[in-house]
């Protein structure tokens, strides 16, 4: 059964520009839309998941759904938005790329599906490997004309007198490259709709018109907008970097925390785009947040679906639990459970103190542990006194001055927290 796609991404307000009568398109039957997902890294980030998101509401709109991995335009570069040229990727790199992108994008979409709309994968190299330069330019290059080359927003930005780089001529012929997958796919897949970012609007259309000029037939184009942050902010970026959709480069703890810490005004923009929860559902947390801010209902629940749709419900309940690690709601046993990535995370920035592991088998008294073998407090009398007064604890469990560090008291068989009231965290690491 078709449903509204675009009224769906209208609500959400995830469409930037739709080409007229694209909506009637896509009502008539099943359709088929791509994104071109850029395979320079062997993971997404989640800049790329509002173009994952876009074509996870398509197929669940009754639509065939297919991802492109740019092979042969990752040896380019997309001139779009970016200032200079990136670098050029070999084969074996964009193949290893490209399975590990498919991995990830299987957890939004189906592509083993029996169904007409199942999600398929393709790789613009497959077909442009063997695609000489004479026979591109004879075929494709001479149905497009500079001056139209020219007129795009991406072209006239690097062509500026702002630009001191100028522009390559093969970043010049992206727009054909790109514009040729469109020709190619609409061939072999009957595929009818481009989807991408707003910035992507010129690359497409040129598709569109080489499917008009060559293919005879008539192609659509939709974007959506470019996802902000309310404070200017680049979304997705932090000070470590790109937020990941690989668990080794961003730590499930790491990405629930992005979700978890961004603004009211945002929060209330990213659930719609980012979840698949529907408008009714949203309206009622918008609600049930403006009622009582301090909740954060809204941040909760977004951190959570994506983070679930990113790293299931397991690696969620686990950044939830060591997120509540530093308000004191966990248990030595909690901490444990924390795997080494997960609990530098947690503790990054917290003072650090290195003690042998031989000392910690013979077992580490507590005022040493606090003051001469880690400088957490500034001398023995100070530690004495803090023990006394039970402000002390190990793993987050209080503790008193005859308390002795043993190699049970190891988390990840390599840490040991030490705490002083409710926010002062210092972390012993265990060298061996």
């Amino acid at each position: 059964m078709i449903t509204n796609f675009v009224e769906e991404l209208q609500w959400r307000g995830m469409i930037h520009d739709v080409m007229p009568g694209t909506e009637e398109h896509l009502m008539e039957q099943i359709r088929s839309a791509y994104v071109g997902i850029d395979p320079t890294a062997d993971s997404l980030h989640i800049g790329h998941l509002v173009g994952v998101m876009m074509l996870k509401h398509f197929q669940a709109s009754g639509h065939r759904p297919i991802a492109l991995v740019g092979g042969a335009t990752g040896m380019i570069g997309d001139p779009s938005g970016k200032s200079d040229e990136r670098n050029l990727l070999d084969e074996d790199t964009l193949r290893h790329n490209q399975e590990a992108i498919k991995e990830q994008l299987s957890r939004f979409l189906d592509f083993d599906s029996d169904e007409e709309n199942a999600a398929v994968l393709v790789n613009n190299y497959d077909w442009m490997k063997d695609f000489s330069f004479l026979e591109f330019i004879r075929d494709v290059g001479k149905h497009i004309t500079v001056n139209y080359m020219m007129a795009k927003d991406s072209v006239k930005k690097r062509l500026s007198a702002e630009s001191a780089e100028g522009m390559s001529f093969t970043e010049f012929t992206y727009q054909l490259v790109q514009g040729y997958d469109f020709l190619h796919l609409y061939r072999e897949k009957e595929l009818t709709l481009q989807m991408g970012g707003s910035d992507q609007w010129g690359n497409i259309t040129t598709g569109t018109e080489l499917v008009r000029r060559i293919g005879g037939g008539k192609a659509y184009a939709m974007t959506c907008p470019l996802i902000t942050k309310a404070d200017g902010t680049k979304f997705g970026k932090t000070a470590g970097g790109n937020i990941w959709l690989d668990a080794e480069r961003t730590s499930p703890y790491r990405f629930y925390q992005y979700w978890l810490n961004t603004s009211d005004e945002d929060a209330a923009k990213y659930i719609k785009i980012f979840t698949f929860l529907g408008k009714e559902e949203i309206e009622n947390l918008i609600a049930e947040h403006q009622e009582a801010p301090h909740q954060r209902a809204l941040q909760k629940r977004l951190a959570e679906e994506v983070t679930i749709s990113t790293h299931g419900v397991e690696n969620y309940e686990n950044a939830v639990k060591a997120s509540e690690i530093l308000f004191g709601k966990s248990t030595a046993a909690n901490l444990k459970a924390l795997n080494e990535k997960t609990f530098l995370d947690v503790f990054d920035g917290v003072p650090q103190a290195e003690v042998s592991r031989g000392e910690i088998e013979a077992g580490l008294d507590m005022v040493s542990a606090l003051a001469e073998k880690t400088g957490f407090l500034k001398s023995n009398g100070e530690a004495r006194r803090a023990l006394k007064q039970n402000s002390i604890s190990v793993n987050q469990e209080k503790v008193a001055e005859d308390f002795t560090i043993t190699t049970d008291d190891l988390i990840n068989d390599r840490f040991v927290l030490l705490q002083r009231g409710k926010k002062n965290y210092f972390v012993i690491r265990i060298l061996d």
